[in-house]
């Protein structure tokens, strides 16, 4: 067991990440002294500096606080890091090398997992969307809960949730087998296909790895499946097994759906009843498969049918899942975090969907070079459903580029005509607005950087 006794600071090497943050904040809130490093600014960076947190921006140990410089003092300090950190920086090596206690983010939230009863939200896609509805669902009803989102919620503007209740929602990260670290009471899968391989290696070793996590689940717990994969993912002893989607053949399912102006009402079929004429105004049809498995878990957990139905209508959403950012006349703009090829078609689809027949315009940024050499087909295929494309550089992350891998495989795999490779500061300029109709950034790097910009651009041109 960590034991935070007698600590009084702690450091966060990649404060900047949306799973550090939402840790940072939670230790911030227990009155411990957080301080971190990230390599660049961002939102989320911004609001930390404001609720507190002193953030350096250099890979320097002379940046550190003066208490984390001593390491006479190390015994009253912890240091949390990410895997997304290079091994070579100077602040982690300093660490290492004088003997401070570290420990990955997984291992922290592990802690925290066995502390509470843990609802854990995993899957390759999907998972940021169902645990903030799940949280909702649990924050607006009786029962309650605690919440580590992986993206900002819009109802709470956080990704950190507090509160008196038994249960905490977790994202469980398939990311450097992050997720095996956690002890859940409940647990969902929502998606299996293949990635993060330079992990795992190949598909089936990545499937195993999922099922190695349900096995953590706690005896008289439960596990809820997407019916999509229940061929792929088996229910350990002592677990009760549920499905859930949209096909006949499954325990949690969403029947009746119609599309009504801006919002949904569908029926949800449960084990026992069903709850009839649900509304619902989130966009997308995934995202009313997202909401099916938010309320599985919700129900098993006692909220109740009427406390379910209010808390859908005040849903809002989580920033950069499928975020409306203008809904105008005749023009409309969304940002997605969209990554991955079956992401991304899930994305489009929804706004096909929702905004049936009208132009779509894409602006799309690979997320690593070993997700881009291994899907690239998979990327240009779903593209090309788009009227027209914009592909930006990879954006590299935590790796180093590989000889070849590009985001022109991508662009010569395209059978699209309308298309273009740009740079990321080229974006602004380039927007034609009078030939816009619906525009679509996607990707999880740092386009989010040039929501903002675009937003403001569109709006300033709209008046003109």
């Amino acid at each position: 067991m960590i034991d935070t006794k007698n600590i009084e600071g702690i450091y966060f090497i990649g404060i900047g990440g949306i799973g550090m943050s939402a840790l940072a904040r939670y230790f911030m809130a227990g009155d411990f002294a957080v301080a971190g490093y990230d390599r660049s600014e961002s939102s989320l960076t911004l609001a930390l500096s404001e609720e507190g947190c002193d953030i350096s921006y250099k890979d320097d140990i002379n940046s550190l606080p003066a208490i984390l410089r001593d390491p006479s003092t190390k015994d009253k300090t912890l240091i949390i890091y990410t895997p997304a950190i290079p091994a070579g920086n100077n602040i982690i090596s300093f660490f290492r090398s004088n003997g401070y206690k570290m420990f990955k983010r997984s291992e922290i939230l592990g802690e925290i997992s066995e502390k509470t009863d843990t609802l854990a939200v995993s899957g390759t896609h999907g998972k940021t969307t169902v645990s903030a509805m799940l949280a909702h669902l649990l924050k607006q009803s009786h029962v309650g809960c605690s919440a580590f989102l992986g993206g900002i919620s819009k109802n709470y503007n956080s990704n950190l949730l507090l509160g008196e209740s038994r249960f905490t929602v977790m994202e469980a990260d398939e990311f450097d087998r992050s997720f095996h670290r956690l002890h859940p009471f409940m647990a969902v899968v929502t998606s299996v296909d293949a990635d993060h391989l330079e992990i795992y290696g190949d598909h089936p070793a990545m499937i195993e790895a999922y099922n190695e996590f349900c096995r953590k689940i706690r005896k008289g717990g439960n596990l809820v499946v997407n019916s999509k994969i229940r061929d792929k993912i088996a229910i350990p002893d002592g677990v009760a097994g549920f499905t859930y989607g949209l096909s006949e053949d499954t325990d949690f399912r969403s029947l009746n759906i119609k599309q009504k102006g801006d919002s949904y009402r569908f029926d949800l079929k449960t084990p026992d009843k069903i709850i009839e004429d649900i509304s619902f105004t989130f966009p997308g049809l995934i995202n009313i498969e997202n909401a099916t498995a938010a309320s599985a878990i919700a129900l098993l957990c006692s909220v109740t049918e009427q406390e379910l139905r209010k808390a859908f209508i005040s849903f809002r959403g989580v920033q950069r899942r499928f975020d409306i950012r203008i809904n105008y006349p005749g023009l409309v703009y969304i940002d997605d975090y969209a990554h991955h090829p079956e992401e991304i078609s899930a994305c489009i689809t929804s706004v096909k969907e929702y905004f049936g027949g009208r132009k779509i315009t894409g602006i799309f940024q690979p997320h690593l070079y070993s997700r881009t050499r291994d899907h690239a087909g998979g990327f240009a295929q779903i593209l090309d459903i788009l009227d027209d494309v914009i592909l930006l550089p990879v954006y590299p992350a935590r790796e180093e580029p590989i000889e070849g891998v590009s985001s022109e495989m991508i662009y010569k795999m395209m059978k699209l005509k309308k298309k273009r490779l740009l740079n990321k500061e080229d974006i602004p300029g380039e927007l034609d607005i009078e030939n816009l109709d619906v525009l679509l950034t996607i990707g999880a790097g740092d386009i989010d950087r040039l929501v903002a910009p675009i937003e403001e651009t569109l709006k300033r041109r709209r008046k003109q």
